[in-house]
């Protein structure tokens, strides 16, 4: 597995090694031995399968007293995805990483604890796959503003107008919500 940075050192992109032909393709996207030895020694208790439609916008989420670490691809689609740092005592608090995950580039985003996570759909539909390792809480989930001015995320939208929950609509700026230490 290939092992890309991205500007925040704990926000990596992960690479699987394809093997295909005529027929198709295989590739290992999970071996916890392998990440092990990258020193990703990561208990996963939880995975989640989510299909949305161009347009849709969902996040940015997180969860502060249960913050589950994320690891995300595309099986369907391609969907443009962005963690924001949360933690204050970081020297990348409140700064962003986005990246195209897709079904084409098989890529995998390793999202940590301590980030709030979301993604805009590109494609006409998208699905996607992630392993958390913490229990979704609803209880404890927060939404930090999509478009909030002091992150100025560059959303590939277009002309669109994204879809959004109203949960998301009614999400904190960075100056408002609550961050982890």
């Amino acid at each position: 597995m290939k092992t890309i940075p991205t500007a925040i050192p704990e926000v990596l992109i992960f690479e699987p090694k394809v093997h295909g032909d005529k027929r198709g393709y295989f590739m290992e996207t999970w071996r916890k031995s392998d990440f092990a030895q990258m020193g990703f020694d990561l208990e996963f208790v939880q995975d989640n399968q989510s299909k949305s439609n161009h347009g849709i916008l969902r996040g940015l989420h997180y969860q502060i007293n249960n913050p589950q670490g994320k690891l995300i691809r595309v099986v369907q689609g391609e969907i443009f995805d962005v963690v924001v740092d949360m933690r204050k005592s970081s020297s990348t608090f409140g700064q962003w990483v986005g990246v195209i995950l897709s079904e084409e580039n098989k890529q995998q985003l390793w999202v940590p604890p301590g980030f709030a996570h979301g993604y805009y759909v590109v494609s006409e539909s998208a699905e996607m796959v992630y392993k958390c390792t913490d229990y979704y809480s609803p209880d404890d989930e927060h939404s930090l503003l999509w478009n909030d001015s002091a992150l100025s995320i560059d959303w590939p939208l277009g002309d669109t107008t994204p879809v959004l929950s109203e949960k998301d609509n009614l999400g904190l700026p960075l100056s408002e919500a609550k961050i982890y230490p």
